[in-house]
């Protein structure tokens, strides 16, 4: 079996050369900050430029999400909200792409990124067909240190494969693309139920939907990564799914006679179908095979991000993230970017106040309503009367600020626009800027 090849490198891409005043495409000025430059790929919503900053001349990537010609539903603003909210945790670990900053428009939204100068790490894995054990364990161990971080940050990857591996200009690896990723306000029961990733480099778990482990599955996602690094092909390979997860659960791989014994353990330890049994990340990084020290360069600089979490804030982050930009301008302004319809029965603001506060808040003004008030075993509290029932539910998207989202999940119909009138005029006082109206 061969590796899948990714996509093709930058320079490979053909590029159309436009300018607009709206930062649509190569040329354009973006918000008086940026110069996009050309395109250096695209995916299934967004498109990646290369861009330059005005202030500083230092070059950067600019994911751009436009509405206007890209489908986006209700669906993308959560996955949004998550790859913000993730990166921003994780901007400090030298091996996770770092995010600047985030802008938006009216029909755009501006991911300013970190720039790999190196491209994808598989490029140069193609080239090769497959690495040596000290090159594998070298960029291993950044992919290994870079996710413990996450997990102790909270983040679940979730998507971890070749495409989401990149190269910086000295030639070290950095993760890139949360949008899949998971934190800790989607756990359920200590547990994550979303099925998502590629198939290919996904853990059985994930597929069933019965809750799993996010850190588990990231450390299936290495070994499967591992394997391919060493063997120059994946482990398990086929387009009818059902036989590959037969293959899965029988263990039904091989190694080429080249991959050390005790390489095949940790792969082996990492490939269990089992989660319970499944090496951690944990247990992965005290093995010896993973402690041997790489013949390359900056095992030290990686290893102190593994060890705890950095508090201090980036300073493009400290000026600017997403709700900042919501609450600063209208002509900045999220709110219109998701709206499906008149009749959709959500609201949300985001608020800067403490948890406990926001939700005596949510307590007093629901039974000055007439509401009678349940708490809900995932965290979330119910206000129910008669037929209708809200779901209202807080989340953490950055440091100091929360997303508060009031959901009509029952009796819709006999739920009326002055009902959200009400609850909006009694939590005035708390909100920074409401930015989807239920109404």
């Amino acid at each position: 079996m061969d590796v899948q090849h990714p996509q093709p490198p930058p320079s490979s891409v053909k590029i159309r050369r436009t300018t607009s005043s709206d930062g649509s495409g190569s040329g354009s000025i973006i918000l008086g900050k940026y110069q996009l430059g050309r395109l250096l790929g695209r995916g299934s919503f967004a498109k990646v430029y290369l861009g330059r900053c005005l202030d500083d001349n230092t070059e950067v990537a600019v994911k751009v999400i436009n509405k206007t010609t890209t489908t986006i539903d209700a669906s993308m603003e959560p996955r949004i909200i998550r790859e913000v909210s993730a990166m921003r945790r994780l901007n400090h670990h030298p091996n996770i792409l770092k995010l600047h900053e985030v802008m938006a428009t009216k029909t755009k939204i501006y991911f300013v990124m970190e720039l790999a100068h190196g491209g994808e790490l598989f490029t140069k894995l193609n080239r090769r067909g497959r690495f040596s054990e000290s090159t594998a364990r070298f960029y291993f161990h950044q992919l290994v240190s870079a996710l413990q971080f996450c997990h102790q940050n909270g983040v679940a990857h979730r998507d971890i494969k070749p495409q989401n591996l990149l190269l910086d200009k000295d030639g070290h690896l950095k993760i890139s693309d949360f949008g899949l990723s998971a934190l800790p306000e989607q756990l359920r029961n200590g547990l994550l139920h979303t099925a998502c990733g590629t198939p290919a480099y996904t853990a059985p778990e994930v597929v069933y939907r019965k809750g799993y482990d996010g850190a588990k599955a990231d450390a299936w996602s290495c070994g499967v990564i591992l394997f391919v690094f060493l063997a120059g092909s994946l482990p398990f390979d086929d387009s009818n799914l059902p036989n590959m997860y037969k293959a899965i659960h029988r263990r039904e791989y091989q190694f080429p006679d080249w991959v050390s014994k005790p390489a095949r353990r940790i792969i082996n330890r990492l490939l269990d179908p089992n989660p319970d049994t499944r090496y951690g990340i944990e247990e992965l990084m005290n093995t010896p095979w993973f402690k041997k020290s790489s013949s390359m360069k900056q095992e030290q600089s990686t290893k102190q991000f593994g060890e705890g979490i950095l508090e201090k804030e980036s300073k493009h982050m400290e000026r600017m993230n997403a709700f900042d930009i919501i609450s600063m301008s209208s002509g900045l302004d999220l709110s219109g970017l998701f709206e499906a319809g008149s009749n959709k029965k959500e609201m949300r603001f985001t608020t800067n106040v403490e948890v406990t506060e926001v939700e005596e808040k949510v307590i007093k003004i629901g039974k000055g309503e007439g509401y009678r008030v349940e708490r809900r075993k995932n965290g979330g509290i119910g206000l129910v009367k008669g037929r209708v029932v809200l779901l209202v539910e807080i989340l953490e998207v950055a440091k100091e600020l929360w997303l508060v989202e009031f959901k009509v999940v029952n009796g819709g119909s006999e739920f009326e626009d002055l009902q959200w009138q009400e609850l909006k005029s009694g939590l005035e006082d708390i909100v920074v800027s409401w930015y989807n109206d239920g109404s």
